[in-house]
């Protein structure tokens, strides 16, 4: 049985009530009650450590972790977490209904506006930070490069490096923060029967992740720290933002995904028809447009979603019954991969 189960439950006995036992004693009472261990003990193969940054801020590792943390019989959500690699610092952890670019938006939003702007963000090559598909548009192919996703726009606009994992080992730290998480919080919640999201997210914030930090998070090696703070007048809620390019119709509005947004008349009463524009959702939900990064629209709320990325895909021929001549088809919108 994995050891930290051991120790959580003498912990537990110990501050709840009142009691001291050893290591052998709760194995064996939960042996006797039929409590199987949680993971099974197994030779593990040989990596190399990897020694940690010198200075707080230099890398940040983040990543999302499906399971059922409210118990077997609730629904399974993701808690997203980042810890600071040279402390182990848990910095933000918090429940979303599933891992995407909603969360790590939301992650990096809390971290640069909590913190300040880290270095480099080590990660796996998840679909929402990764492109791994393998279509190419003409401006990629001229510039030599696909486009990066939404979370990979956002800390480009930043300035942070991102640092791919290729194995789940070579993001050990958090991959054993959840570990210990899905040990100790899972246990946590449940002694203060917490069975929801909304109640997970304030005991987070209010008591487990400043606990957690006094038990584990150790001290950076240098003490100077290598957080960046972000530049005077940086707009941080453009940065970290959903974006989408669209033209503008005659009617001088964009229409995007059933949404239109009308654009007023620009300076000299000039109008905006056929411009291609940039279109950004704010985490707030509030949408912008900008023609040549100068703000020309904004509008209210709408609810947040997964961005949805359309994929041209080779149009087949069919001959109409009705003419001699020959003509493409196809669906109205091709949606693709989501990222």
């Amino acid at each position: 049985m994995y050891s930290g189960q051991f120790l959580f439950s003498q912990l537990k006995l110990n501050e709840v009530e009142g009691i001291t036992v050893s290591r052998d004693t709760v194995r064996r009472l939960r042996r006797k009650n039929g409590i199987k261990p949680k993971r099974r003990r197994r030779p593990k193969k040989h990596y190399q450590r990897r020694s940690r940054k010198e200075r707080e801020g230099m890398m940040v590792l983040w990543d999302g972790s499906p399971h059922r943390w409210f118990g077997e019989g609730n629904a399974p959500c993701c808690l997203m977490a980042a810890i600071d690699d040279a402390t182990s610092e848990l910095l933000d952890a918090f429940f979303v209904p599933s891992e995407g670019s909603l969360g790590y938006m939301t992650l990096l939003e809390h971290l640069v506006t909590h913190y300040a702007i880290p270095c480099s963000i080590y990660q796996d090559r998840h679909g929402s930070l990764h492109r791994n598909d393998d279509h190419w548009t003409l401006r990629e192919q001229l510039n030599g490069e696909q486009e990066p996703t939404q979370v990979g726009a956002a800390l480009k606009a930043l300035g942070i490096t991102p640092i791919f994992a290729l194995t789940p080992q070579a993001k050990g730290r958090v991959e054993r923060l959840f570990g210990v998480l899905q040990d100790r919080l899972i246990a946590e919640m449940g002694l203060s029967g917490i069975t929801d999201m909304d109640a997970g997210n304030r005991f987070l914030k209010e008591r487990f992740i400043a606990d957690y930090n006094r038990r584990f998070a150790v001290r950076a090696e240098g003490s100077q720290k290598a957080w960046r703070r972000l530049p005077s007048g940086f707009d941080i809620n453009k940065a970290i933002s959903f974006r989408y390019q669209a033209v503008v119709g005659n009617d001088n509005a964009v229409r995007l995904g059933g949404m239109v947004i009308d654009i007023p008349e620009g300076s000299q009463r000039r109008g905006y028809a056929k411009a291609t524009v940039e279109v950004r959702q704010l985490l707030d939900g509030s949408w912008r447009v900008y023609y040549q990064d100068t703000l020309i629209a904004r509008t209210g709320p709408t609810a947040l979603r997964e961005p949805i990325r359309a994929k041209p895909r080779r149009r087949p021929r069919v001959r109409a019954a009705s003419e001699e001549r020959w003509v493409y088809w196809s669906s109205a919108v091709e949606r693709g991969h989501i990222y």
